[in-house]
């Protein structure tokens, strides 16, 4: 599950004081990788956004621009060629900006990450039609190594395309990252007084950016990365194993959001990021069933995704449609949230939180 975009809007780095920086350091197998470290985000400001006058896109719903951008997609060869382009634009956003996306693509590749995936990956797994399609570039989606290898350079390309004004990865990260823990923590503080965060569920983790993010901002938690993709759980578990050790280790688990097997009232953050604009809206409903029946009482659910309202032109995917004509605030107070509020957290993104009544 991911941004739309020709890979998933991936989340990963390894998270430091400083500035973010790319370096090279030698596994363990005698190669030289590349570690991207980015800065955590300073929660401590946030800054507001102004929304678009319209609600949704005017290509959504039944519009003849709907009509189409929907034959556009359906048309295969094109479509084939919008993905080579979009991809191709990622790569070259990367490069421009010192993100050397195919060496860090390639390192990964050859790396033991194959390992990992026997660890992590439930055979019992029943995957959905809609995660079945192909989409971000990919044939097999994010059920392929090259979408997961190509995931960490994804996400920095990305962000850097979503606030084209950052003068680095760093401060576009400080925007996007940082906006979407300020949103969390104010609702929080806002809603749950003093209530200590024990246990931090990330839905459609991927390759688990968002989830060490999700670490850092509340060490002292049990944080679990959840996916339908074994190939992204695979690099993140294998990135924490290689990586720096961490006083709790995130737990990675591989299984389907809109019913996890987790034990109800288990958590007090679950937390979705850029996972709902590439499900169909009857997923998104269930996944929030879902996230309401995990959380404890008094629990808070964080949804950060593609703003509606946002006056930057959003690319298209297969739900995207969906996506937007579904009303997710509603759709979230129907599922039982309450102190349900949205906020602009950046040009492109919105945050919406809500709270499980005690």
């Amino acid at each position: 599950m991911a941004l739309c975009t020709p890979t998933h809007y991936a989340k990963l780095g390894n998270l430091s004081n400083g500035r973010s920086t790319i370096s090279r350091n030698s596994t363990r197998q005698g190669q030289r990788s590349v570690i991207v470290r980015m800065a955590s985000p300073d929660v401590s400001t946030f800054k507001p956004y102004e929304e678009g006058e319209l609600e949704r896109p005017r290509w959504t719903g039944e519009t003849p621009l709907s009509r189409v951008v929907g034959a556009l997609i359906s048309f295969k060869p094109l479509y084939s060629v919008m993905k080579f382009g979009a991809r191709q634009a990622l790569i070259s956003t990367a490069e421009k900006t010192n993100i050397p996306w195919r060496q860090m693509t390639k390192e990964l590749l050859e790396s033991e990450v194959y390992k990992e995936l026997e660890r992590v990956q439930n055979l019992e797994i029943v995957y959905p039609d809609y995660y079945l399609n192909p989409f971000h570039a990919y044939d097999e989606g994010n059920l392929s190594w090259l979408a997961a290898a190509e995931a960490e350079a994804a996400t920095m390309s990305i962000t850097i395309r979503a606030i084209p004004d950052a003068s680095s990865v760093d401060e576009a990260f400080e925007i996007v990252r940082g906006n979407w823990l300020r949103a969390i923590d104010k609702h929080l503080q806002q809603y749950c007084g003093n209530s200590t965060v024990r246990d931090v569920l990330d839905i459609g983790c991927s390759v688990g950016v968002s989830t060490k993010f999700l670490a850092d901002k509340f060490p002292s938690a049990n944080v679990t990365g959840l996916d339908l993709s074994p190939y992204f759980l695979a690099v993140a578990q294998f990135k924490q194993r290689n990586g720096p050790k961490r006083e709790k280790q995130i737990k990675w688990v591989h299984a389907n959001g809109e019913n996890t097997g987790l034990p109800s009232s288990s958590f007090d953050l679950v937390s979705i990021a850029y996972v709902l604009h590439e499900c169909p809206a009857k997923a998104t409903v269930n996944l929030l069933k879902e996230a309401f029946r995990l959380l404890r009482p008094g629990g808070t659910i964080a949804i950060t995704d593609n703003s509606p309202k946002s006056k930057k032109l959003q690319s298209t995917e297969p739900f995207l449609d969906e996506y937007y004509l579904l009303d997710l605030e509603d759709a979230m107070r129907q599922a039982g949230f309450t102190h349900v509020e949205t906020v602009l957290t950046d040009p492109r993104h919105r945050t919406v939180t809500g709270t499980v009544p005690r």
